[in-house]
């Protein structure tokens, strides 16, 4: 049929516990989503997404058009052999003499690692999650500057509390460290009406559960600051156990 949506599909393979972040990243590249497989140490996520339909006026013209690049390719080819002198060894085309690069190609989940903010590769970032006041200025800086994009950091829920009226819904606050709600350092981030699905649990023994005290590392995107509140809200991405 001609209406027929015809597809390509890329597959890639993540660490576990960075599979939400390479999802989002895919998505907003225009792949959707179709299924996700786990091993031990690794997922396999497989994505698709329409393929662009050609111009029709490159489509009508094809045929022709590969028809006179290969006379054009046949006549350069006849010119270049009557030049080439007798006894003279033909080169290496530039295909068979070029040699293969190096340096991988890197995978969508070593480019999303190398965009992800850490305590380890931003001292912006680092001098935030000490911060004694989680009003100050630098909360809405930082809120500012990198929202929408993640953020990386070992640390504890400080609070749970369920989302209005839910039983399943909840607003979690959460600070760095291992401290729980005896937090006195750090942003209070806060994830807002979320289940504990959509925490997206990962690592060795995941609890069907979670409450205050317990220590993940969070992975989340930058969200708003809310400056009457004192609040950093970010959306999750993965919390792996440790």
């Amino acid at each position: 049929m001609a209406d027929e949506i015809k597809y390509e599909y890329k597959t890639v393979q993540t660490v576990r516990g960075t599979d939400g972040l390479v999802i989002s990243k895919m998505q907003k590249d225009g792949w959707e989503f179709v299924e996700q497989s786990q091993s031990t140490l690794r997922s396999t996520l497989n994505f698709r997404r329409p393929k662009k339909p050609l111009p029709w006026p490159l489509i009508g013209t094809g045929a022709a058009g590969l028809a006179i690049l290969a006379i054009v390719i046949g006549t350069a080819t006849a010119l270049s052999n009557g030049d080439e002198k007798k006894g003279e060894a033909a080169k290496p085309t530039a295909a068979a003499s070029e040699k293969p690069s190096a340096t991988p190609t890197p995978t969508a989940a070593e480019l999303a690692a190398t965009e992800m903010i850490t305590p380890e590769n931003s001292p912006e970032f680092a001098a935030l999650l000490k911060t004694a006041d989680t009003c100050d200025n630098a909360n809405a800086d930082f809120a500012t500057t990198h929202r929408g994009q993640t953020i990386a950091f070992n640390g504890s829920i400080v609070d749970m509390t369920p989302h209005g009226d839910y039983d399943t819904r909840y607003d979690f606050l959460l600070g760095p460290g291992d401290k729980g709600s005896n937090t006195t350092v750090g942003p209070a981030f806060k994830y807002e009406d979320v289940n504990i699905a959509e925490l997206r649990l990962t690592g060795k023994n995941v609890p069907a559960t979670v409450g205050v005290g317990d220590k993940f590392r969070f992975v989340a995107e930058v969200g708003d600051f809310n400056a009457g509140q004192c609040l950093l809200y970010l959306d999750p991405v993965s919390t792996a156990t440790r």
